[in-house]
């Protein structure tokens, strides 16, 4: 199977309930793998330890993008309902996971810097970038049976390809504007209705005749 480029649209895979977590694929786990220097160690130890998260380098097969949780979702729902889908995508101790291409660690910081700094991109809360030199510990290729362990790493959009389609630095920039965007949105939205008058009578209109 030959890699995906942007030019090609990108892979749309039905996700029951929106978003949900699904056991890594075979093919996705050589993906994964394929970051390191020991890919097969890595896929021997997935073998006997299906459960166990694992330390990878970026830089080679993939760049992350760490959000905070709720932006990281807010930027996931804009690339599933406005734009081209997402790569694999995964939460690890309250921060959301984007897979990238690579270079995209790199070439994201001065891409939002050239944002107009109106007060919609001063909400892009800080990305951290994961690129050349930086690991990150990626959930378990299966999920674990204790709550505890879901909720603090697991695989939203799991890898199910050796050769994922993964956004660049120009679609993750997109989106962050976007989820900025709509935040902003929804806050003016709220502010416009006054407070309510908490010294003010109630009556109970459905007992008047």
């Amino acid at each position: 199977m030959s890699s995906r480029t942007t030019s090609i649209e990108p892979f749309r895979a039905p996700l029951p309930d929106r978003f949900d977590v699904s056991d890594v694929t075979s093919e996705g786990a050589a993906w994964l793998a394929s970051a390191g220097t020991h890919p097969q160690g890595t896929l021997a130890l997935w073998a006997r330890r299906p459960t166990l998260p694992v330390v990878l380098p970026c830089g080679t097969a993939f760049d992350v993008v760490s959000a905070p949780a709720v932006f990281g979702r807010r930027m996931l729902d804009r690339l599933w309902d406005e734009g081209p889908g997402s790569g694999p995508v995964a939460t690890h101790r309250g921060r959301m996971l984007l897979f990238t291409a690579p270079g995209t660690a790199r070439r994201l910081p001065p891409l939002l810097d050239r944002e107009d700094r109106g007060a919609p991109t001063r909400a892009v809360p800080p990305l951290l970038g994961h690129g050349p030199g930086d690991t990150v510990t990626v959930p378990a290729v299966r999920p674990a049976r204790t709550t505890a362990t879901q909720l603090s790493s697991r695989w939203l959009v799991a890898p199910d390809t050796r050769h994922p389609w993964l956004p660049g630095p120009e679609i993750v920039r997109w989106a962050a504007v976007r989820a900025a965007r709509a935040a902003a949105s929804a806050a003016v939205r709220i502010s416009i209705f006054p407070p309510a008058d908490l010294g003010a009578k109630v009556y109970d209109v459905s007992r008047r005749r």
